[in-house]
């Protein structure tokens, strides 16, 4: 029996174990690590989910003790199972755990997506913030407007009570509250809800799945970072980013999304120096010549782009793709640029407690505002901040109103963004022929 430590973030990790390993007799889980996401080391992967042969669970330790981990328990192998991180950064881990004397894993994608009944598109990126949410979203309307039933099942997030989290399906608002559900979550989920789709999402994928098929004639994969696809899609879809370019060779497991799917979207075309789209062209050409290739814009809409005008702005957005998607703006900045506001303010002195130390972390984004909300701790911190900035007008460019949940002490303007394609009709036209419909 092999002894072996999973390293994860919450999501990917659960899901190689419930696929993998979970009724292994040739394997012994001796722990899951936790990085990325705040709070989420010191808890127990339930016995209830473990299965039979973890009667007292699997506990969830820090990365930062691997070493340790693997000398005292005499560990077999290490399983990296999480994503939106550089080759170097996977590398390193593996560096660590063969020097402490265990073999370094990674699994393919095709052992651990599952097959299902229904027609699945998988919406997926090269890294976070490439533009999933929008895709996802135009994706889904155009299958409605086909006739189709679609429901979409989100890559997992499960940050809280494991044994509440198994199997979790939102049709409404009043569901994400039921669900406690982070900033993090909302942001994903609401769109589609207030769009009229059903989003399934949890712990144990294989469950998801048959509660899914049911209500469903196709099933839509929206990812996360840039992890790869749990079943196994008929279409899949990844979205590069020109304003990156070049990570969709840097990153993992997001170069391989960029060879496996048989559709790139290369999206921001619009906000993107033609230098970079041509290079993300040349990459595509070279790595992955067989995919069909669209062009996409991301046209960002104000609320009311006069009030930008000659305002001192704070800006806020989406919390992943300034953390470790990397990325130091978003459609929030680029609006403020656009529509003239006299000064983007930076929060960064302004910052209290958590997301003083999220800015400690992640350094690239001090001249804006990640939207964080791990706990209510977390918002309270966030709402504190703005409120804290000597701001005229507060610009949301997250993909949620984050006046629900915070509560602001100056006016605000929100900025929507969806996806455009360049040639109209082009993703239609591609679904039909591999879908057969």
């Amino acid at each position: 029996m092999k002894k072996i430590v999973i390293l994860g973030a919450a999501g990917r990790d659960f899901h190689n174990f419930n696929v993998l390993f979970r009724n292994n007799p040739e394997y012994k889980v001796i722990a899951f690590t936790a990085t990325q996401i705040p709070n989420i080391e010191g808890r127990l992967y339930p016995p209830e989910l473990a299965g039979k042969n973890y009667p007292k669970g699997i506990p969830i330790l820090p990365e930062k003790d691997l070493p340790e981990i693997i000398k005292k328990n005499k560990v077999d192998e290490v399983i990296f199972s999480y994503s939106d991180v550089s080759h170097n950064w996977v590398m390193n881990l593996a560096s660590l755990s063969i020097a402490n004397g265990a073999d370094f894993k990674i699994l393919s994608a095709y052992s651990t997506m599952l097959k299902s009944k229904r027609k699945v598109i998988a919406i997926t990126a090269v890294r976070t913030g490439a533009g999933k949410s929008q895709t996802s979203r135009f994706i889904s309307n155009l299958l409605r407007e086909m006739g189709k039933k679609v429901v979409v099942i989100r890559h997992p997030m499960p940050y809280g009570n494991l044994n509440e989290q198994v199997v979790q399906r939102f049709s409404s608002i009043e569901d994400m509250e039921k669900h406690k559900c982070t900033i993090e979550e909302m942001e994903e989920y609401e769109p589609h809800i207030t769009n009229g789709f059903v989003v399934y999402a949890g712990v144990d994928y294989g469950k998801i799945l048959k509660k899914a098929e049911k209500e469903a004639e196709i099933i839509l994969w929206d990812g996360g970072n840039n992890d790869l696809p749990f079943y196994k899609p008929d279409v899949h879809i990844c979205i590069v980013d020109p304003h990156r370019a070049g990570h969709e060779l840097l990153y993992h497991p997001g170069e391989t999304n960029f060879i496996m799917a048989n559709v790139l979207i290369i999206n921001k075309v619009d906000t993107a120096k033609k230098e970079d789209v041509e290079y993300v062209k040349e990459n595509i050409k070279r790595y992955n010549p067989k995919a069909e290739v669209v062009e996409a814009n991301s046209p960002f809409t104000p609320s009311d782009k006069e009030a930008i005008k000659g305002k001192k702005v704070v800006v806020i957005e989406d919390g992943p793709t300034l953390t470790h998607g990397g990325m130091s703006y978003g459609a929030g900045f680029l609006a403020a640029k656009k529509y003239e506001a006299e000064e983007i303010i930076s929060p960064y002195e302004f910052a209290v407690d958590s997301i003083k130390e999220t800015y400690n972390k992640y350094p690239q984004c001090k001249e804006i505002l990640p939207a964080m909300g791990y706990s209510k701790e977390q918002m309270e911190d966030l709402q504190e901040t703005i409120n804290r900035v000597p701001a005229d007008l507060v610009i949301i460019g997250t993909p949620i109103d984050l006046r629900r949940i915070v509560k602001f002490n100056k006016p605000s303007v929100r900025i929507r963004y969806e996806l455009e394609e360049i040639k109209k009709g082009q993703l239609k036209k591609i679904i039909k022929n591999k879908l057969n419909i």
